[in-house]
């Protein structure tokens, strides 16, 4: 970061998706703009002062998710574009990318999204294909707190939105990670990820 503000890397293979991603970070106060590129080879002098790298490819997932394990790998954050099915979205945040954004998504989303995984949280956008209403596994309160979670949100503001404690998010936490055997935020917003359970915008 320079001075406060975000360095953010664009990469895309088309020149429209560039050029506006490009004006839209130009003009947020606390983003830089560090450069813009058609790929990761291309780019590759300029990325060192990107904080996060937002990555918009028309390739597969499994490509997409390598391209976004080598540059989490490089210590950058990383946003991936995309409008493929949410699978996609599961499998390059298991490769290491914070966040995936609809290519449908508005520039104050896009915004957002970068903020968010700049500052080390995850924010997804896709649609969500199913959700887990039906299922036993968790109750209505934990896929509300792991909706939270999987769009950034830190345990002050679950608790403000569910207008509940600290200390019951923390033990809400605290069950859903004796369900699935894990407790890392990460790990558990990537979990809600693979069930749906995100909001369009958050």
């Amino acid at each position: 970061m320079s001075n406060g503000s975000v360095g953010v890397a664009v990469i895309g293979d088309c020149p429209v998706f560039r050029h506006g991603a490009s004006q839209l970070i130009g003009g947020a106060p606390d983003l830089h703009l560090v450069v813009a590129a058609s790929s990761v080879p291309g780019a590759d002098g300029g990325l060192r002062g990107a904080d996060v790298v937002l990555v918009d490819l028309q390739q597969s997932g499994r490509r997409l998710a390598a391209a976004a394990a080598e540059l989490r790998e490089r210590g950058h954050a990383v946003v991936i574009v995309s409008s493929s099915p949410q699978i996609d979205a599961v499998e390059v945040i298991r490769a290491g990318a914070g966040g995936y954004v609809s290519r449908q998504a508005e520039g104050d989303e896009l915004l957002t999204a970068i903020r968010l995984v700049g500052a080390g949280h995850c924010y997804v956008s896709a649609p969500a294909s199913r959700l887990l209403a039906d299922s036993p596994r968790f109750t209505n309160r934990e896929q509300e707190v792991l909706r939270l979670l999987a769009n950034g949100a830190t345990d002050d503001e679950i608790a403000s939105r569910l207008r509940i404690s600290k200390h019951t998010v923390h033990s809400h936490l605290d069950r859903i990670g004796e369900k699935t055997g894990t407790r890392r935020r990460f790990d558990l917003a990537r979990l809600a990820i693979e069930h749906g359970l995100t909001d369009q915008v958050w």
